[in-house]
């Protein structure tokens, strides 16, 4: 069995105009038949994003989608789901909140039926909170109290689809550069992404490899080869050196496994 792509994106992707990442993700769903899967279990206003995704993608893939509006374990404990994730071509997780996403849905029937869904190759995207949730470890909050001058990153587990990699978000825009170089100060042995808004990086090849598309940047911090951390436990500052860094645009293509840029 190949594992499913994985479309993540940065949050704040067009939906008016060119629409090229959703547009890529209706593409990529038409690996599997049947129709894409809408997952609002993130969002505090599950209908309205539901209904907004329910007409994009209505009219880009041109199959009803199924809405999944979870927002108890108990019903994602549903009997039914497992039968109604097996139709599915594709799944996309709206954004919100993360924290909600694994709280809700970890270790439930969904979430279990789901992982086995991607990997006989069901392709599954994510925007903001869904593209949070991709990853093994994942960051949830970071906190700078000023008067008491400290820091705290709150991390936790996501879904799992990609090992030793953390993703974070509305990257560029929200001035992230610091809470995701010290989530890999503390975990020097995965890959950190930081991925701007409207833009993406497409998974695949059995998650070997990513591209980038969209409008701005992602960057790439890898602290494998560092030789000296010193991060201040509750403090903001922090020590790193050797820390490889790269920033892709549209068009380029980073080897997980190699850790490293293969064309741009």
């Amino acid at each position: 069995m190949a594992k499913g792509d994985l479309l993540i994106i940065g949050g704040n992707e067009d939906k008016s105009d060119k629409k090229m990442i959703l547009s890529r993700f209706a593409a990529l769903c038409k690996n599997r038949p049947g129709p894409i899967g809408i997952l609002t279990t993130a969002s505090g206003f599950p209908e309205e994003v539901g209904s907004e995704y329910h007409e994009l993608f209505h009219t880009l893939h041109g199959t009803k989608p199924l809405l999944f509006h979870l927002d108890s374990r108990e019903k994602a404990e549903d009997p039914e789901l497992p039968e109604q994730l097996s139709t599915l071509s594709g799944l996309f997780m709206t954004g919100g909140d993360q924290l909600r996403l694994t709280s809700i849905l970890g270790g439930t029937t969904f979430y279990k039926h789901l992982f086995q869904e991607w990997k006989d190759n069901l392709t599954i995207g994510g925007t903001s909170a869904g593209a949070a949730v991709m990853s093994r470890l994942m960051i949830i909050s970071s906190k700078l109290f000023e008067k008491e001058d400290v820091s705290v990153l709150e991390m936790g587990s996501g879904f799992g689809f990609l090992e030793d990699v953390i993703i974070d978000q509305h990257f560029s825009q929200r001035d992230r550069f610091s809470r995701l170089m010290r989530a890999i100060a503390l975990n020097p042995q995965i890959i950190g992404i930081g991925i701007d808004e409207n833009t993406a990086i497409w998974v695949h090849n059995d998650g070997v490899q990513f591209e980038v598309i969209g409008e701005y940047n992602v960057s790439i911090f890898d602290g494998k080869t560092s030789t000296y951390v010193d991060v201040a436990e509750n403090k903001g500052n922090m020590t790193i050196s050797d820390i490889r860094f790269h920033t892709l645009g549209a068009g380029a293509v980073f080897n997980l496994h190699k850790r490293e840029l293969i064309i741009s």
